[in-house]
């Protein structure tokens, strides 16, 4: 599947697979990928193939700065990959969506739902890290770092990913105005699935449930795999992704209509 782009409201030029539904019953899924992340990941591409088979419609995407779209990666915000998402679902999707969240695409999708609520069949987060840069300050931070930071203006920490991460001051202080777990509540009211590994060593576990108690869904469902990473993209992980997508879809749709559809 060749790689389309978007120009996006920002300029960012984002770029994209859609696989088209064969079946206009179906809720569509949106994949958010994570910091640093791309949409060549193993979940996005796993769960592109399982829509497929559903005949459900499925988007992808990088944000600015991230794999194949325009920008540089230090230049970049989470109010501005908000809005490279927020363009990606009004422009490329119709009718109602499974957002699909990974990390801080966990956060994203949980901001998108706050602003789209028509726009929802469901929400699934995996290992979602919504004020990830205020808690990154605050606790992964020593003040050496904090006046590096200060002074220079970028620092880079550690990543049991790959590349070092490279953390910019404005992405620290654009963060401040995107906080969700300082609210009483997160009023997002449809079906949501949270999925988080008991063994990741980035965001921990216990964030699942608190982002369960904020929210005014009566329908949330938190799912732990024991041995699971911080990634999710062992094969029980991935069979739970999928699952928890489909269950979402079995609601939003006739369970006739999926089997027809397979």
């Amino acid at each position: 599947m060749a790689v389309q782009k978007l120009n996006a409201q920002s300029g960012t030029e984002i770029a994209y697979h859609k696989l088209n539904p064969q079946n206009e019953n179906l809720p569509g899924v949106l994949f958010c990928g994570g910091f640093m992340s791309d949409m060549e990941g193993s979940k996005a591409t796993f769960l592109e193939h399982k829509c497929e088979e559903r005949g459900q419609g499925f988007v992808r995407f990088d944000y600015g700065g991230h794999g194949a779209s325009s920008g540089s990666f230090t230049e970049g915000t989470i109010g501005g990959w908000l809005a490279d998402a927020e363009s990606v679902l009004m422009q490329l999707t119709q009718g109602p969506q499974i957002i699909v969240g990974s990390s801080m695409g966990g956060w994203i999708t949980l901001m998108l739902a706050l602003k789209h609520p028509d726009r929802l069949a469901g929400v699934v987060g995996i290992a979602a890290a919504p004020d990830f840069t205020q808690e990154m300050y605050d606790e992964a931070f020593d003040e050496a770092q904090k006046k590096q930071l200060a002074e220079e203006g970028l620092i880079y920490l550690p990543s049991d990913y790959g590349e070092p991460y490279p953390i910019t001051e404005h992405l620290i202080e654009d963060g401040q105005s995107h906080l969700l777990l300082h609210k009483d509540d997160l009023r997002i009211d449809c079906p949501v699935r949270l999925l988080h590994g008991k063994a990741d060593s980035v965001v921990p576990w216990e964030k699942s449930l608190r982002i369960k108690d904020l929210l005014t869904s009566n329908d949330v469902g938190v799912h732990f795999i024991d041995e699971g990473d911080h990634s999710l993209s062992c094969d029980p992980g991935l069979l739970l992704l999928d699952s928890a997508v489909k269950a979402l879809t079995e609601i939003a749709a006739p369970s006739e209509e999926i089997a027809e559809s397979s």
